[in-house]
């Protein structure tokens, strides 16, 4: 979770870089060129607010994660996340919270357990988790989904220090633990981000899970040893110091089985790189799909796809790895969009505390470009971020950020001039040109109202046509922001795709919208955010078009289609075949 420094053998300790001087020349190079204005009250009045209707909307769960005061291992700081889910294929996202425990844990039958909410399509939700049968207790990470089996119904994987498990839905709006059966039963390990995805395009979708640490509590020493400090207070050691856990793929046999590939594809490479957010992309747009993972206090990783079932980490040399100034950066969370509309999908990282998130701008070259200053990112290193996202906030075609934030030491809060553990979160206005303007203080409550948030998944709760944000905080309440955007506020369209030769999900599948002489990119992704699952929906935003001219699908198979245009401010759904032929797959 950030970068430390050890002064005895076997002791890692955070430590604070102090990046004012280099910030502080950097934001005036790029006020110089761009003319970005630092004022919060810039502009207009939004055109789009946040309201937090968890409540009122009937989550009401509680996340418990370790401790609330202070932390003794780092397991008790990574919190969990949140997958957004059609359980019953009605057209209505549900949601799940995943929750944790503590390590003097509790009596039986009064542990902590994830809940499972179902979408009631009246703004309210009905927590099912006995009914379903997913009720269960651990230190949980996060979650994903898929239809694994190809039956039609989506399942879902949980990530544990522990085991992971994996839930097939049944019919009835039950869930049957499948992990034994799936073949996906492993010693004891720190599961982390995880991702669906058909890495080798069978048609059957596999499973990639990123692993943290390989902990063993006995060995950690423990703040009162005085070896792990974070600005003289004593805190939970590692990730450095600490063995990396080195991370996992499974090929779906196409049985209900899964195969463990992560030797021989080449995801196991060298020490473990202590892994945290995942996601798929297509990176170099070769209809093959790859993998990006944010690493604590490690280069992330970059899996580009080699089409014969292998990956290579082209992270360094595709630029993407490092800071700008060639840092190991402490990644969390992660998004992926078009945010520069060149058709490409850039990369926005998450970041430890007292440095910048990261966004790489796709070139299109198989290589990147460091734009955080240039964007106006680079000013914000007060925050702890974790889960992320990008989403339209007023459909104007130009993709903005959406950043949940909360520390990892419950201790500073103590400390003068520190960003308090509970923190608030980051809202980023794309003003188009390769720039973003921070709204965070015009927005107000409450997205300002302080949290030690993590995960955050995004998607239409709602089916308004806007995207929600659903927020799991520790120690607390979660978080509903539903978007409201003002009347007259730009076109979208909403895409829901259906793979038939390809799998049902269809991650992996790259979309292109034409309107009103614009172009508008999106891919279903596997994972994303921290710990999160997504709408694996798609939403564009169109600005003040007023059709759709025409819609294009290259889908998980390879195959691309050309769709004709059904209206806009409305959902429609695309199944693979029922288009007109644009090329066949590419090997």
């Amino acid at each position: 979770m950030a970068m430390t420094t050890s002064s005895r053998r076997g002791a890692a300790v955070r430590s604070h870089v102090d990046f004012r001087a280099r910030i502080a020349a950097a934001v005036a190079a790029v006020l110089l060129v761009t003319g970005l204005r630092l004022t919060a009250g810039q502009g207009d009045a939004l055109p789009f607010a946040f309201v937090n209707v968890a409540r009122q909307a009937g989550l009401d769960s509680v996340t418990v994660y370790g401790g609330s005061e202070r932390n003794r291992y780092l397991l008790e700081t990574t919190g969990s996340g949140v997958a957004l889910i059609d359980i019953d294929g009605d057209g209505w996202l549900d949601v799940f919270l995943v929750n944790g425990t503590t390590l003097e844990g509790f009596p039986p039958g009064q542990e902590p357990t994830a809940h499972l909410y179902r979408n009631r399509r009246d703004g309210t939700f009905e927590d099912v988790t006995d009914r379903a049968g997913v009720r269960q207790s651990g230190w949980g990470q996060a979650a994903c989904v898929g239809d694994y089996d190809a039956d039609g119904r989506d399942d879902f994987l949980v990530t544990y220090w522990g085991q992971n498990r994996l839930f097939r839905n049944r019919p009835g709006g039950t869930f049957d633990d499948t992990t034994a059966g799936a073949g996906l039963v492993t010693a004891r390990r720190w599961g982390a981000g995880c991702a669906f995805l058909d890495y080798d395009r069978d048609g059957h979708l596999d499973l990639f899970v990123a692993n943290y640490i390989d902990l063993d509590l006995g060995a950690t020493p423990m703040p009162e040893s005085g070896l792990c400090r974070y600005k003289g207070l004593p805190v939970a050691c590692g990730p450095p110091g600490l063995p990396g856990a080195t991370n996992a793929l499974y090929r779906n046999r196409g049985d209900g089985t899964f195969e463990d590939v992560s030797n021989k594809s080449g995801i196991v490479r060298g020490r473990g790189t202590y892994g945290l957010g995942v996601t798929t992309l297509d990176f170099d747009d070769d209809g093959w799909i790859d993998l990006y993972v944010a690493n604590d206090s490690k280069p992330s990783t970059l899996y580009r796809n080699n089409r014969d079932g292998t990956f290579n980490d082209i992270a360094i040399e595709a630029g993407c790895a490092f800071s700008q100034d060639g840092r190991a950066q402490a990644g969390m969370g992660l998004a992926v969009g078009d945010y520069d509309r060149n058709g490409t999908m850039d990369i926005f990282r998450t970041n430890f505390a007292g440095d910048t998130s990261t966004l790489y701008a796709n070139t299109g070259r198989g290589d990147c470009d460091d734009r955080t200053f240039a964007a106006g990112i680079g000013i914000n290193t007060r925050w702890l971020g974790w889960g992320v996202g990008f989403l339209d906030l007023e459909h104007d075609g130009w993709p903005d950020l959406f950043l949940v934030n909360g520390h990892v030491y419950p201790e500073v809060s103590a400390l003068a001039g520190e960003a308090a553990y509970r923190q608030r979160k980051v809202v980023y206005h794309n003003r188009g040109k390769g720039r973003f303007e921070d709204v965070t203080d015009r927005l107000g409550p409450p997205v300002t109202t302080p949290a030690a948030s993590r995960g955050a998944a995004f998607g239409d709760l709602d089916n308004d046509g806007d995207i929600d944000v659903v927020v799991n905080n520790m120690h607390a309440l979660p978080d509903l922001f539903r978007l409201d955007i003002r009347p007259g506020a730009g076109h979208w369209l909403g895409i829901a795709l259906a793979g038939t030769v390809s799998h049902r999900n269809a991650i992996g599948a790259r979309v292109t919208v034409s309107s009103g002489g614009r172009t508008f990119v999106d891919e279903v992704r596997g994972g994303g955010s921290y710990y999160a699952q997504n709408d694996l929906r798609l939403h564009f935003g169109l600005g003040d078009a007023t059709a759709v001219t025409g819609v294009s699908v290259r889908w998980p198979s390879g195959v691309e289609e050309a769709f004709v245009a059904s209206g806009i401010d409305r959902l429609v759904t695309l199944t693979e075949g029922r288009g007109t032929p644009v090329r066949g797959p590419t090997r």
